[in-house]
């Protein structure tokens, strides 16, 4: 697990490791640059065509546009250290002129030029890199009038694009677009990822993103970590541990209850997921049309159905026997659902998924989520949040944690909020923003598939707070090794089980 910073938090990492820790903000800057400049040269000659002959020989001229800030400190370093390396590189200074900039700005200019390294006084000429070092994180108000035109040049120019910590004119809160926005190819960052990076649009602005050390560590947090986060492959040490000696009984219960009347396929790919997860057995509870296609696509599953009325004694006792329960996937928004619905709100004593249908009647009345309740996971995509909520698709998305954090605060759930990079907000804990996955997750069925994965490490054990996160992560994991072989567009929910097949296989071996 890795941390990711809002601009304000890595402000405050900045100021602790000078104040708290004497480190001197000349020499962190220093370190900046240095670092910079080296992963430049590594990226470049990985994405620049003739940057490299096979001898390392690095890229010809660079362009670095420079703010009067610390962030245009910044990029005259990167320049300096270039020049001194062999490379021509220009800096062009994108303030207004005789304008006094920051203190580290003002030296930085004074080092640069008493070295007498070249300064570009217009964006005319042409560069194998161009870089933008404006105003990095620190930006919070549009850019309008001449700094726009500058940046919309910029975009227009050849070579290279490549963005110092953050492109200019996106938010390193939330990825906002404030105005016009750089497009970078790449963006090298300082010490940790900003969530701005990987939230859209400013996912788009920053092309690849790079971390690079610089000297600010986690001891920079002090008494204040931050709340958002994301997992990585090491993190898959949390499954539950199988032994050598288990059983079926070892690995959970999960029941399913899905699907309805023409929409069977629901249930079987959260039953199928919830096999491939690893849990020891699956029941599905599921409409009475349903029972031979079950039996046919999943035989491993216990099936147990419903006709046109719910037999509420039996599902009860259907909740008795589970370790977890996931219901929603295609069960219809119709009275039986709704029967569905109550009597495992009302009954339920185990960790509970709530998922597609589920949530559109919930909409009608959230507060019942309210009621006490075991470990509840919410999984709504982002129109059946503006359903929970009463907020517009458009606004949920722009503020995508922001809305995943009120919801599970205000409810007491955990809230696995959907979208390219899915938002899990545990509540008053940490929210994780998922970065495994492809746009090849954008068909139906996905989501079923991964309300069966929480379910199933739901049912072997695992904590929600680690469960959600967990089954978003290898959800989107699987997508990306299954790719490989279907591609994005030939994609199906299906496939992703055996992009999760493969996944353990690597993890077993």
């Amino acid at each position: 697990m890795k941390y990711l910073v809002t601009g304000k938090e890595m402000k405050l990492l900045d100021q602790n490791t000078s104040g708290h820790f004497h480190m001197p903000q000349e020499v962190l800057m220093e370190q900046a640059a240095m670092a910079f400049a080296r992963q430049l040269l590594y990226v470049a000659e990985q994405s620049v065509p003739g940057a490299a002959n096979g001898m390392g020989t690095p890229i010809s001229s660079v362009l670095v546009v420079c703010g009067t800030g610390n962030n245009g400190g910044d990029g005259i370093a990167v320049a300096r250290l270039l020049n001194q390396q062999g490379i021509k590189a220009f800096v062009y200074y994108a303030g207004a002129s005789g304008k006094k900039g920051s203190d580290l700005f003002e030296l930085q200019k004074k080092i640069y030029t008493t070295y007498g390294y070249p300064v570009a006084n217009t964006l005319d000429g042409t560069y194998g890199v161009v870089a933008d070092a404006i105003f990095g994180i620190g930006l919070s108000r549009p850019i309008v009038g001449e700094m726009a035109e500058l940046i919309e040049k910029m975009n227009q120019m050849t070579g290279f694009k490549v963005a110092l910590d953050m492109p200019s004119g996106i938010s390193a809160e939330d990825g906002e677009v404030l105005g016009s926005a750089f497009m970078a190819d790449a963006t090298i960052t300082f010490s940790f990822g900003k969530a701005g990076q990987y939230l859209w649009p400013g996912a788009k602005y920053c092309g690849k993103t790079y971390i690079v050390d610089i000297g600010i560590t986690e001891e920079s947090w002090l008494e204040n970590r931050p709340r958002l986060a994301y997992l990585e492959d090491i993190d898959l040490q949390q499954l539950p541990v199988r032994a050598e000696d288990s059983h079926k009984g070892s690995y959970g219960k999960l029941l399913v209850i899905a699907g309805s009347s023409q929409m069977a396929g629901a249930a079987v790919l959260a039953a199928k997921a919830a096999y491939r997860m690893g849990t020891g057995l699956v029941k599905v509870v599921t409409a009475e049309e349903n029972r031979n296609i079950l039996l046919t696509l999943v035989p491993e599953a216990l099936v147990s159905v419903y006709g046109k009325n719910i037999d509420k004694k039996k599902l009860i006792e259907e909740l008795k026997w589970a370790d977890a329960v996931v219901l929603g996937p295609g069960i219809g928004t119709g009275a039986a659902a709704e029967d569905l619905l109550s009597t495992v709100m009302m009954n339920v004593n185990v960790p509970l998924v709530l998922d597609a249908d589920a949530l559109n009647l919930l909409a009608k009345e959230p507060e019942r989520l309210l009621r006490p309740h075991m470990d509840l996971v919410v999984t709504p995509h982002l129109g059946e949040m503006s359903r929970l909520t009463g907020d517009a698709v458009s606004y949920i998305k722009s503020k995508l944690i922001e809305e995943a954090r009120d919801f599970a605060q205000n409810y007491d759930v955990i809230c696995v909020l959907k979208d390219a990079h899915t938002v899990t907000a545990v509540p008053y804990g940490l929210t994780y923003l998922n970065l495994s996955g492809n746009n090849g997750l954008a068909t139906g069925g996905s989501g079923d598939v991964l309300s069966g994965m929480i379910g199933a490490l739901l049912a072997q054990g695992l904590k929600a707070d680690m469960a959600a996160p967990l089954g978003v992560y290898l959800h989107g994991r699987a997508a990306d090794e299954e790719v490989k072989n279907t591609g994005c567009r030939g994609m199906m929910a299906q496939d992703i089980l055996e992009g999760l097949t493969n996944i353990w296989k690597q993890v077993e071996s």
